[in-house]
């Protein structure tokens, strides 16, 4: 299931930012993705939908949140937590 939701949160957040799926690695940052604060909340919302998670997000004060926006795999590694905690 763990490569099912990496595979599903790059193709969102190529979705969002009009990227090639090619473009969109774990490694990648957001930042390097070109992607901004709009795009963010985009991807994440998309994520909540896709996942059916709700994601403990704090626009204002991000280094506050428990989910890690570092880079597209602490993305994914978030996503799988609250999967994980959604089905227990």
């Amino acid at each position: 299931m763990a490569s099912e939701i990496a595979r599903r949160v790059m193709e969102i957040i190529a979705e969002q930012a009009l990227l090639d799926l090619s473009d969109v690695t774990p490694e990648a940052t957001l930042e390097s993705l070109g992607i901004d604060s709009l795009g963010l909340v985009e991807s994440i919302f998309a994520i909540e939908e896709a996942f059916d998670v709700s994601v403990p997000f704090n626009a204002n004060e991000p280094g506050k949140s428990s989910f890690d926006i570092s880079s597209v795999g602490a993305i994914i590694a978030a996503v799988e937590t609250l999967v994980d905690q959604s089905q227990t």
